[in-house]
């Protein structure tokens, strides 16, 4: 069966390190077997059709890749188009009235227990606010994620121990789902 893919590459092309050219990601996931590749931005997106893998053979596959041409480790997170587009679909924040540097994405590799965040205080966070949903946090930061506390405590290593997290902005993760689609 094909289906549609986005990759989503964490820590690339960020302050003049690590620099994976959206050219040659092209290039390498085309020389991978994939079809229809297409990036977004600079900051390590690309959609691409797959007749073989799933999500987590996808990612390994990619990562491995990149490791061979670049010669530095990228940790990657691949998931399809139904996915992408549940994920727009179930936000608990109202996104229509929001703008999209105050609205953000992160997701995981895998499943995220709440207790993760339990010891959290949330409302000494207000009126910033996360929720989690399907291998994701959603996280509304007001002042956009530079100036968020909450963003900040979020992304601290015991939280994410174990798991690839990589944040999106609003405007990429409903065009994510843009790409992916038929």
């Amino acid at each position: 069966m094909v289906t549609r893919y986005a990759a989503l590459l964490r820590g690339i092309n960020v302050g003049g390190s690590r620099k994976v050219p959206m050219a040659e990601l092209r290039t390498l996931l085309e020389g991978l077997g994939h079809e229809g590749v297409r990036t977004h931005l600079q900051s390590g997106q690309a959609a691409f059709t797959s007749g073989h893998g799933d999500e987590e053979s996808l990612a390994a596959e990619l990562a491995a890749a990149l490791e061979r041409h670049f010669g530095f480790g990228v940790d990657v997170i691949v998931r399809d188009h139904a996915y992408l587009r549940a994920i727009v679909d179930a936000c608990p924040f109202p996104a229509a009235t929001l703008e999209a540097k105050q609205l953000h994405v992160t997701y995981f590799s895998a499943p995220v227990a709440p207790e993760r965040f339990a010891e959290i205080d949330q409302e000494a966070y207000l009126p910033e606010e996360f929720r989690l949903g399907d291998r994701a946090l959603y996280l509304y930061a007001p002042a956009g994620l530079g100036r968020s506390k909450l963003a900040e405590h979020l992304a601290k290593p015991r939280i994410n121990k174990g798991l690839i997290a990589t944040s999106r902005n609003w405007n990429t993760v409903v065009r994510l789902a843009e790409l992916t689609g038929d």
